[in-house]
């Protein structure tokens, strides 16, 4: 089983550095998981209406050049489904029974995911109602996937 997490932007923060090198390592012994970073699109502080459309395109672009055939895609949306750490267990078990043996999650810039993106997705998550960095949300995003796999193999 193969994970990938697409993320937008870079990483510059230390502790988040290490929290994601510990949780991937963690995480290699339930499956193969990959990170992807895409550039952010560099815009000024106040952008109209359609510039930030503009910025979530030319992300969501570089995005898609990266995703792979024939996996399952899951994007990251304040309006996505929200779920408890069991029900996002039970989720990805069923995913994976279903015969999904690729799972990529994307996880947008500051600014969200381009609809056309969100359109394709065939599964729209939320991690919560609240707003968390996009560079934390990845963080957060594999503590959670690795929570899950415990979950699934009955462990503490």
């Amino acid at each position: 089983m193969k994970l990938t997490i697409i993320a937008v932007g870079k990483i510059k923060e230390r502790y988040l550095k290490d929290g994601i090198a510990e949780y991937s390592k963690r995480l290699s012994r339930f499956c193969d998981i990959e990170i992807i970073e895409v550039a952010d699109e560099q815009a000024p502080e106040t952008l109209s209406a359609s510039q930030e459309e503009q910025v979530k395109k030319k992300e969501s672009e570089r995005i898609i050049k990266r995703l792979k055939e024939g996996t399952f895609l899951i994007v990251l949306d304040v309006k996505g489904e929200k779920l408890d750490s069991e029900g996002f267990a039970d989720k990805l078990q069923a995913f994976l029974v279903s015969g999904n043996s690729h799972i990529t999650f994307v996880i947008g810039g500051s600014l969200g995911l381009d609809p056309e993106l969100i359109k394709r997705a065939r599964f729209r998550l939320s991690l919560s109602d609240m707003t968390f960095p996009h560079q934390l949300t990845r963080l957060i995003l594999l503590e959670q996937i690795y929570r899950a796999f415990k979950i699934m193999n009955g462990e503490p």
